[in-house]
């Protein structure tokens, strides 16, 4: 890809003006012609210029002048100037230089020669370009590392929003909107979806992507072979293996007119359409990117695994403490859903529902410490075998301890037998002194206790469960449970009848 380079021309003779226009504009460069230096510095703040042809002799501010100007602004002094001057003396060369320019022009001047030094001053300012916007790149890029490592939370981690934030930045973090890539493709290992995002708008990265067919990417890898790292340009793709991508490409509507890749076992990521010339600059930026994908994407796997093996180690704590009682494995699952259904239908978070839905299976975790013989004893307790059965509660806080993940684990654990009116135990708590998580396990795990068949009672049905729970029977009441609760049971209570049929079906 051709980039169309703008050259300023400041002299005040016209003639001279229209001479440098008449030798640059065929090699195909864009002219901005002004006549003097205080209009100089008002296009360089104005336009996008990438070179300044500046005649030293000017009425009012001379060339050198302008020249200081240029190289004492933070935002010009990169863009190369070039001094024309009819005086060949040394004197004038050294002003020159001290000013700042890069080279110089004698009047008269040799077509062939300002060409060739402008081609050579672009160039070098091409490559000083992409060095500063790389560094430009991989410094945002650190940074924004740093903020995600800053925030970064193993538990609600989303591996695709912590990707996709990256991408974005490589999408936009260049000032200029031709040091950006226009769209990129991302696969993942593990994955057999293929993505493409791209920015809405360009001034606003408002990212959008898309999954696109397999054979995209198998044209990408025809295209690249096993290098990890590649940069490819127009001239690359407009025969063989880089014309197939491109014609596959162009049925979704986007034409590679250039791309830089990186393959590794965990990603590929492939950066397109650039308004420039890709170079292994953008190589490295690419990498840079390629390495916090990887790492977001290690770190959530080590985050799964972590979360896998502590919701195991948390269902086989609940499993032991159900051992010994006549319930089963599948009433501290029973008792998970049901909670979660609540507290969906309560409105929730997201992460309130997973944990309770999880942690809530713990809640008899205590009978642990209950002698197996009064777990199992057929008929009514005495007094004081029901007192101690109620000590289950206190030994789950114990068992459970301290530590924050488990901390509605315990809650439930100590509380679900609390009733909202202060009539239940161990402490006696009512309304908003019960944590919520245990107002909510309270009607869950009633109604599946009612469901079951006891030593002591036969199992209902799940209408008159619901009539008990709703109406009241005399041992247990309306008011024993929040009305939050309780209304969301009676809009939600026949997905507890699914939930526990499907649960007894399966265990047939």
């Amino acid at each position: 890809m051709n980039q169309q380079y703008t050259i300023l021309c400041v002299d005040d003779e016209p003639i001279n003006l229209a001479l440098l226009k008449a030798v640059l504009e065929p090699k195909g460069y864009q002219t901005v012609l002004v006549h003097d230096g205080e209009a100089a510095l008002a296009k360089l703040h104005s336009e996008q210029i990438d070179l300044v042809l500046l005649d030293v002799m000017m009425p009012g501010m001379d060339g050198f002048e302008v020249c200081r100007r240029i190289k004492a602004d933070e935002v010009l002094r990169n863009i190369p100037v070039v001094m024309i001057t009819g005086y060949a003396a040394r004197e004038q060369r050294i002003r020159g230089i001290e000013a700042g320019a890069e080279d110089f022009l004698a009047k008269p001047f040799d077509s062939t020669e300002v060409l060739a030094r402008i081609t050579m001053l672009l160039k070098v300012k091409s490559l000083n370009d992409q060095l500063a916007t790389s560094y430009q790149h991989i410094n945002s890029l650190i940074c924004h590392g740093q903020q995600l490592t800053a925030s970064f939370d193993p538990l609600h981690y989303d591996v695709m929003a912590g990707i996709t934030s990256v991408i974005k930045l490589l999408l936009s973090a260049a000032p200029q909107p031709a040091n950006n890539p226009q769209a990129v493709l991302l696969r993942l290992q593990g994955q057999d979806q293929i993505w493409l995002f791209s920015c809405r708008e360009k001034t606003d990265c408002t990212l959008v992507w898309r999954p696109i067919p397999d054979y995209i990417y198998l044209a990408l890898k025809t295209l690249i072979g096993d290098l990890q790292i590649t940069w490819l340009n127009q001239t690359d793709l407009d025969t063989g293996n880089g014309a197939l991508l491109v014609a596959a490409m162009a049925e979704l509507g986007v034409v590679p007119l250039n791309l830089v890749c990186h393959q590794s076992e965990a990603i590929t990521l492939c950066a397109m359409n650039y308004g420039r010339e890709t170079s292994h600059y953008d190589a490295e930026i690419l990498n840079s990117v390629a390495t916090q994908s990887i790492f977001l994407t290690s770190q959530a796997s080590l985050v799964r695994e972590t979360e896998d093996a502590f919701a195991y180690t948390v269902y086989a704590l609940a499993r032991a403490a159900e051992f010994n009682d006549e319930d089963t494995g599948d009433h501290i699952l029973r008792v998970g859903e049901y909670c979660a259904l609540l507290a969906q239908r309560i409105g929730m978070s997201e992460q309130f529902v997973s944990l309770i839905r999880l942690q809530g299976i713990m809640h008899d975790v205590g009978k642990i410490h209950i002698p197996s013989d009064l777990l199992r004893k057929p008929g009514r307790l005495e007094p004081e075998e029901f007192r101690l059965m109620q000590q289950h509660t206190v030994a789950g806080l114990e068992i459970i301890g301290d530590h924050v993940r488990l901390t509605m684990a315990r809650n439930i654990a100590h509380c679900h037998h609390e009733r909202f009116d202060g009539t239940g135990y161990p402490r006696g708590l009512r309304g908003d002194q019960i944590p919520f998580e245990a107002r909510i396990l309270n009607l869950a795990d009633q109604y599946d206790a009612l469901r079951n068949k006891r030593c002591y009672k036969p199992a209902f049905d799940h209408d008159t469960t619901c009539r008990i729970i709703l109406e009241g029977d005399g041992r247990t009441l309306p008011q024993h449970f929040d009305q939050r609760v309780l209304g969301a049971f009676k809009e939600i209570h026949g997905m507890f009848a699914e939930i526990f049929e499907k649960s007894v079906k399966d265990a047939i």
